[in-house]
């Protein structure tokens, strides 16, 4: 192969990202992300990783994409814009992120990637490679900054200067050499501490990582046991999820819609009032969240969140 090669078939697949509906596309050359895992490591010896031990185990696997595609040369990396100001109509209802508005994001992602991986095959028959979303020990937000897709905001997630901050990132690492993207290396929040100091459980540390013991992303989604009690008070009626930090941030000041059909929020959620919350049954769960990402945090857990925190919060 030669770097003419190379540009063209990367030139055909990022063309190939943007006629999927990806909002961005960048690639960086696969290496061990060293500085990453000592970062990684320090992070669990502080216990900021809560009861996510899993997280300090096996780090040199989660900093390398050689353990996930031996002769790994490159990793793509698709943005996914799902930013919406659909949301949630009635007053004082338990609140839901806006990633779990509609269809559970690594589905649609997986499919997208898929298409790509496929599409790669056929210019290349000899590819060998996986797609990722969320579904390996693999570092996506530093991969993101890698291929140039935008810096870790103080809050620790990716910023692009263009979308902002609201997108789903999507990994495919194969054995190919393609033309790569500079590694963003400037980081553009300056002096705005805007999500450190509106965090509603101070849960963002100066150095941009997260206190994962106090995050209510956290504590209301990963979290497998009650929500501490002196964090409920200030928690704001959220149930699943937070999206204060980037809500706050200036940098999504203009962000525009998604153009997912799978994310719109559905209507009956978008229309629901508190009484249909406290009183939601195991049969409309199950069908409300369908396919989404809240059907993973099961019945029973979602609804102590939601009947603790209304009680509370609302």
């Amino acid at each position: 192969m030669n770097a003419s090669h190379d540009k063209t078939i990367s030139v055909l697949i990022k063309q190939k990202a943007y006629e999927l509906g990806f909002d961005l596309c960048g690639i960086a050359p696969s290496r061990p992300l060293v500085e990453r895992g000592n970062i990684l490591q320090q992070w669990c010896e502080r216990g900021m990783n809560c009861d996510m031990n899993y997280l300090g185990r096996n780090i040199e696997k989660r900093i390398d994409p050689e353990y996930l595609i031996p002769g790994a040369k490159s990793v793509i990396v698709t943005g996914l814009n799902y930013f919406t100001d659909n949301k949630q109509e009635e007053p004082n209802v338990p609140v839901i992120s806006r990633y779990a508005y509609g269809t559970n994001y690594h589905d649609v992602i997986t499919k997208k990637l898929e298409v790509m991986l496929e599409f790669i095959r056929g210019l290349e028959v000899e590819t060998d490679g996986r797609s990722f979303v969320d579904s390996e020990p693999l570092l996506e937000k530093a991969w993101a900054v890698e291929a140039g897709l935008g810096w870790q905001g103080r809050h620790s997630i990716v910023i692009n200067d263009k979308i902002g901050s609201f997108f789903f990132i999507g990994v495919i690492v194969l054995n190919l050499n393609l033309d790569y993207d500079n590694p963003y290396k400037e980081n553009r929040c300056g002096n705005c501490r805007l999500c450190i100091d509106q965090c509603p459980t101070g849960a963002i540390n100066e150095d941009g990582t997260i206190d994962a013991r106090k995050c209510i992303a956290n504590l209301t989604i990963e979290n497998r046991g009650p929500i501490p009690e002196d964090i409920i008070p200030k928690i704001g009626g959220r149930v699943y999820g937070c999206d204060k930090c980037q809500e706050v941030c200036p940098w999504n000041r203009h962000a525009k819609s998604h153009n997912t059909p799978e994310f719109v929020l559905p209507e009956e959620l978008r229309l629901m009032k508190k009484e249909e919350w406290l009183n939601l049954t195991r049969e409309q769960f199950d069908r409300l969240f369908k396919d989404s990402a809240v059907e993973r945090r099961k019945y029973e857990p979602f609804m102590r969140n939601v009947i603790k925190i209304s009680n509370l919060n609302i």
